[in-house]
């Protein structure tokens, strides 16, 4: 039993242990209830000072990001509003370029403009004069033609030959005074080959050199001729003039073949059958003499050249050759020296074999009388007497005769 005093009344009763245990199970669950309290509101002040705390971090670094975030913003409106006018700048200047390209290109689309204008004006007034001188031309050949079917209508075939080398002749001597000062332009009398051309033209420098030469044909027959001739009949033997004359250029003028759009045309090239040789019209007798002419006169600095460099050549060839004779020259003086050379050292070698030969008997004849003075030093009386008792006893008795 246990004794237990009341703290109110000071009373004394006594409880068992399993009453005295209930006693302290009630008092210890009664502090631990009020621990508990305690402690929950510990905690519940501890909790509200951390929600506090945590609401006032909360809020003190809500307020930071917000200040970060409104720097943000404000350094965001700032970049915005810089880049916005660089843009508008950037813009501007752009089109300040842009309209200035365009001002260009107006520029440039007018000034084409009014060089196409131009262009169109000039062509259509070369075109016109081209027509202008077309029609001419044209005129001019028609009037040609019709000319010269009048002249053949009028002439035999005979006297059209002959009309168009004095047609020729005239057109060359009414030029021959300004243009042709220094030019040979005469018949071909010269029969000694069998053959001859009509005309021959040679031109020469002030030096005598030959700036060109040109046989000429002159060809031409009657409408009512039976037999029709074409130039090609004519090219083989004025080929054989050419050369037989000596000229560079063979020319064919010629009224033959009248419709052909060929030799009508002009100036024909026939260098592919025959070397250096053309077809031309009446009309066309001094253009060709002055294109052959002028391009042999452009070409005469290069002839001059040519004969500049043959006669280095020649020179050098003169002195390759002298070169090449003093080799040879030199060479066979070597040679005989060589061979002079060559029989001296020989004798000299059989010169000296012949003393090398007399210097051994020399040689040999000096050691013989060497060891003939020794074998004569070396003889005595004893040497001489030994083995021979007769001359040993002479040899004594003089010796007794002496003393």
């Amino acid at each position: 039993m246990n004794e237990i005093i009341c703290p109110h009344c000071q009373k004394v009763f006594k409880v068992d242990e399993a009453g005295y245990a209930d006693i302290l199970k009630q008092v210890r669950d009664h502090q631990f209830k009020e621990e508990l309290q305690e402690r929950l509101k510990l905690a519940e002040r501890e909790k509200n000072d951390a929600v506090e705390l945590a609401k006032a971090n909360t809020q003190r670094e809500l307020s930071e990001k917000i200040a970060e975030k409104d720097a943000e913003i404000s350094k965001m409106k700032s970049s915005i509003q810089n880049a916005e006018t660089l843009k508008k700048l950037a813009v501007s200047e752009a089109v300040k370029d842009i309209e200035k390209e365009r001002d260009k290109l107006a520029n440039e689309v007018k000034t084409k403009e009014l060089e196409k204008q131009n262009l169109e004006s000039s062509l259509k007034q070369q075109l016109t004069t081209e027509l202008q001188n077309k029609d001419a031309i044209i005129k001019y050949k028609d009037d040609e033609i019709a000319r010269v079917k009048d002249m053949k209508l009028k002439l035999s075939t005979k006297m059209i030959g002959e009309t168009l080398e004095q047609h020729c002749e005239t057109e060359f001597n009414k030029l021959r005074a300004t243009a042709f000062q220094q030019a040979y332009f005469e018949k071909d009398n010269d029969v000694r080959s069998g053959s001859k051309g009509d005309y021959i033209y040679r031109e020469s420098d002030g030096s005598g050199n030959e700036i060109i030469s040109i046989m000429f044909e002159m060809k031409n027959e009657g409408d009512e001729t039976a037999t029709k001739k074409k130039n090609e009949d004519f090219l083989k033997e004025l080929d054989k003039d050419r050369a037989e004359k000596k000229c560079e250029y063979a020319v064919l003028v010629s009224l033959l073949e009248a419709e052909s759009e060929l030799y009508n045309a002009g100036i024909v090239d026939v260098s592919h059958k025959y070397p250096k040789m053309y077809v031309v019209r009446p009309q066309f007798f001094i253009p060709i003499i002055t294109l052959l002419r002028n391009a042999a006169m452009n070409s005469m600095k290069y002839k001059a050249e040519l004969a500049l460099i043959r006669n280095q050549n020649i020179d050098i060839t003169d002195f390759e050759n002298n070169i090449n004779k003093f080799k040879e020259g030199f060479a066979r003086n070597y040679e005989l020296a060589s061979r002079k050379f060559k029989t001296a050292i020989d004798e000299i070698d059989k010169t000296i074999d012949h003393l090398q030969k007399t210097k051994d008997a020399l040689l040999s004849s000096e050691n013989n009388l060497r060891l003939a003075n020794n074998k004569a030093e070396d003889l005595t009386i004893k040497k001489l007497t030994r083995g021979n008792p007769t001359m040993t006893a002479k040899f004594e008795a003089l010796s007794d005769r002496s003393e």
